[in-house]
């Protein structure tokens, strides 16, 4: 059938299309990265993995849809008309790709006890948010908060026990949700590991683990670890203070 075209020009206007759909694409991935998931959650989260898969089949799909549809003898107002609903589909889908994406995003890293856990948006139970403190009735746009729980006591605890035994985590219930205070940080140093424990647990490792630490300026003899339930295997090094100063894959639950 394309024998009787020219090819040329479909395979120019084909990449013409593209280049803006990869343009587009590249601002996309500006606005997920920069904000929704910023620095290691791309990784903890699967930010990177999903919006690879929404923006590829968007940016594959809609020159090859040109590429079928581009003929001149059409004339310009049919042409026109094709090129705009393709244009509209793959917005379309690019835009719901992007919701996907953003109700999926991280917004909070939860101590839970003993470890932290990343806790996305989709997760949260929204009808308790008027529950959560000043500061914390709305979900974050640019990345995660560090957060702790308060812990429920008697009748409450109960509930709150037979809710989880459901689904529903006291982390995904903001009325629970805490600062990251100070008390907060004195609780996860307690509870957390040295460094040098990581060290040695993954000898084969230290040159990466030492390089990241030098990254984040953390001396190992004074950093501390706890594990991150996140997607993969994580663990978060704490600075002096208790602060979340970096993140390393590994395994900490050893």
């Amino acid at each position: 059938m394309f024998e009787r075209f020219d090819l040329r020009k479909r395979a120019r206007a084909a990449g013409l299309h593209l280049l803006i759909s990869v343009a587009v694409a590249a601002l996309a991935a500006g606005l997920v990265f920069g904000l929704w998931y910023p620095g290691a959650y791309r990784l903890m989260s699967g930010g990177r993995e999903l919006f690879l898969l929404v923006t590829s089949v968007d940016v594959v799909l809609g020159p090859l849809l040109t590429f079928a549809v581009f003929n001149l003898k059409k004339g310009w107002p049919h042409l026109r008309r094709d090129l705009a609903v393709i244009g509209a589909l793959q917005l379309a889908a690019l835009a719901y790709g992007l919701h996907t994406v953003y109700i999926a995003r991280p917004v909070a890293l939860m101590f839970e006890v003993d470890r932290f856990r990343v806790v996305i948006a989709a997760d949260v139970h929204e009808p308790e948010l008027p529950e959560a403190p000043p500061g914390l009735r709305t979900l974050p746009l640019d990345g995660p908060r560090t957060l702790s729980l308060f812990m429920p006591e008697g009748e409450e605890r109960t509930d709150a026990l037979f809710k989880a035994i459901g689904g529903l985590d006291l982390g995904q219930r903001p009325r629970y949700w805490r600062p990251y205070d100070d008390a907060a940080r004195a609780q996860v140093l307690a509870k957390a590991r040295p460094v040098k424990i990581l060290l040695e647990h993954y000898p084969q490792r230290l040159a990466e683990f030492s390089a990241r630490l030098g990254e984040a300026r953390l001396v190992p003899e004074r950093a501390k670890f706890l594990p991150v339930t996140a997607r993969g295997d994580w663990v978060a090094v704490l600075d002096e203070r208790g602060d979340v100063a970096a993140f390393i894959a590994a395994d900490g639950f050893f």
